[in-house]
């Protein structure tokens, strides 16, 4: 008589925290490697004496948030070296202290992981999640970063509004959720997704856009305004 199995099948349940150390161990694009781990390894002169992190960098937030900032990737030498979305360069400066003063971060400065800032009602993170040369990943690149996007997605179930911070992360969530045809980009055009999630586009908080005035304070706050407004209607 062949013997049974009585092992009990054990199912695999995900998380946020799974999710995140995926990420920070992946490995699966060779150019972003090279160039995240190169990056870190040269420094940039203002901060040789610090130890970049120099791999993927995960989402940060709350758990049950609401509202879903989504960004390009991690800058060389911003989420890069101190392995935090938008954490350590201007980019981060402006977007915190909007998020900050909608009530979404409990503080407006975002240097380092260890800094206290806290996310309420809120996740950030991004459609490519190493470092890309140029600040320009290509669209395999994205592709191959959409396991991880899934994976947020189906955890995050109180997300109602997603705010796309430029083109190319706009591109990317309405491909996920479904959305077309694709409205065409613009700052503070909106769109529903097919689930009912509204999507919220932004231009991105990049020095070529506030130095220029492209994106002002005000503009930005407008946009996390309204995605508040959004989100507490639908949690009433």
């Amino acid at each position: 008589m062949e013997a049974i199995d009585t092992q009990p099948t054990v199912e695999h349940v995900d998380s946020l925290d799974t999710v995140c150390a995926d990420i920070t161990a992946c490995r699966t694009c060779p150019r972003l490697v090279q160039w995240r781990e190169d990056v870190a390894a040269e420094k940039r002169a203002s901060f040789r004496d610090e130890e970049y992190w120099g791999k993927g960098v995960p989402g940060f937030g709350d758990p049950d948030a609401t509202v879903w900032v989504m960004g390009l990737a991690p800058a060389a030498h911003g989420a890069n070296r101190t392995g935090r979305m938008f954490t350590g360069d201007r980019s981060g400066d402006w977007l915190y202290r909007a998020m900050h003063r909608a009530g979404l971060a409990t503080q407006e400065r975002s240097v380092g992981r260890d800094d206290g800032l806290h996310l309420t009602g809120s996740w950030v993170s991004s459609a490519v999640r190493c470092a890309p040369p140029d600040n320009k990943p290509t669209i395999d690149e994205r592709d191959a970063c959409r396991t991880y996007l899934v994976r947020e997605r189906e955890l995050l179930t109180k997300v109602c509004v997603v705010v796309c911070l430029g083109n190319f992360a706009y591109e990317a969530v309405c491909k996920e959720w479904g959305v077309r045809p694709r409205p065409k980009f613009g700052h503070g055009v909106e769109t529903t997704a097919p689930d009912g999630t509204t999507i919220i586009c932004s231009f991105h908080p990049s020095q070529q856009n506030t130095f220029t005035g492209k994106l002002t304070e005000p503009m930005l706050d407008a946009v996390f305004t309204r995605a508040c407004e959004l989100s507490s209607s639908r949690s009433d």
